[in-house]
């Protein structure tokens, strides 16, 4: 019987041919799956006793990965959520096994079939029209950081970007004229182009004859000409959030998050009557089954849906009799 393959060059072939050569995922995904593997050598040298460099691949086995996830859950108390997404790191790394080491397909499959927890749904938070209304009137626009913080918080409802999509984009990833529209590469590095509205198009135009500061390329600089973090982003939204509250009782109950904005996209499509599949190309969804959260969450959609169902006590005649002569003809034949 020959002997099981060291997993040391196995991950590291993953981690520099598979993620980031062919497929060439994003940093915060190899960051995400390095940590899980992390967790789990770290785990197999306190329970075999074994350095990770000694490790095979038989020692990781479908017990032993779920012992592993059992701990991380007593240890460190994570949710189903975290337990989920580790456990998603690890079966894309067997998943390449398959093809690497055919011959230990059968503990491969075993692995590939644990299953993932249940999780409870979160409700979807969106803004309403009002809210909008006055989230955009927060940012004075009479100086050049009003002017830019509207542009951006206008943009990201309108376009339903995520935040790091939005962080990351130039100048020139704005394209005016017939079909305005911005790209942007998504996760797993796919390029998608979302159309421009009339009103974003028109402020977007008089934003970018604003001369960009320290010659930046960014489209939303810092004062300095540097590139808007993430974090400065979600602080510049908050910020004005809570001037907003001044103006809409609603808000102040409400955490708005950059994703709520993507959420508000979503849901204001919706009430436009878009197509899911529609909806989730403009969003960057991998699967409709993500979109879909939204029509779960639109009380308007199902109010509607309700109004169309007819009473109970509504008496229906046993047999359709038709007005028209020529219908009672065909129907008597």
């Amino acid at each position: 019987m020959s002997r099981s393959p060291s997993i040391a060059p196995l991950i590291e072939r993953y981690f520099t041919q598979r993620l980031m050569h062919q497929r060439g995922v994003s940093p915060h995904t190899v960051a995400s799956y390095r940590d899980t593997f992390r967790l789990l050598l770290r785990f197999a040298q306190r329970r075999l006793g074994k350095p990770p460099s000694h490790l095979d691949l038989a020692d990781l086995d479908a017990p032993f990965i779920i012992a592993f996830l059992d701990d991380l859950e007593a240890g460190r108390a994570i949710g189903a959520k975290t337990r989920n997404l580790r456990l998603t790191a690890i079966r894309a790394f067997f998943r390449f096994l398959a093809f690497e080491e055919p011959a230990s397909s059968g503990q491969i499959q075993r692995i590939l079939a644990i299953p993932g927890k249940l999780t409870e749904k979160r409700e979807v938070h969106f803004l309403s029209r009002p809210e909008i209304d006055a989230i955009l009137a927060a940012p004075d626009r009479t100086c050049w950081l009003g002017r830019r913080d509207h542009m951006l918080l206008l943009f990201a409802i309108q376009t339903g970007l995520r935040l790091s999509e939005i962080a990351s984009l130039d100048r020139s990833d704005i394209m005016l004229g017939t079909g305005a529209h911005v790209r942007c590469v998504g996760k797993g590095r796919k390029e998608r182009r979302t159309p421009l509205a009339g009103e974003v198009r028109a402020a977007m135009q008089n934003w970018l004859k604003e001369p960009p500061r320290g010659g930046a390329s960014a489209l939303f600089p810092t004062i300095h000409g540097g590139r808007l973090s993430p974090d400065a982003i979600q602080y510049l939204l908050a910020k004005h959030v809570r001037t907003a509250r001044a103006h809409c009782p609603s808000l102040r109950h409400k955490r708005v998050s950059p994703h709520v904005l993507r959420h508000t996209t979503a849901m204001e499509l919706l009430q436009a009557g878009v197509d899911l599949s529609v909806i989730a190309l403009w969003l960057g969804h991998e699967s409709i089954l993500t979109t879909q959260t939204y029509l779960h969450a639109h009380i308007a959609l199902k109010t509607a849906a309700l109004a169309k169902l007819q009473p109970h006590n509504i008496k229906r005649s046993e047999r359709f009799e038709p007005e028209d002569r020529l219908l009672a003809f065909l129907d008597a034949l």
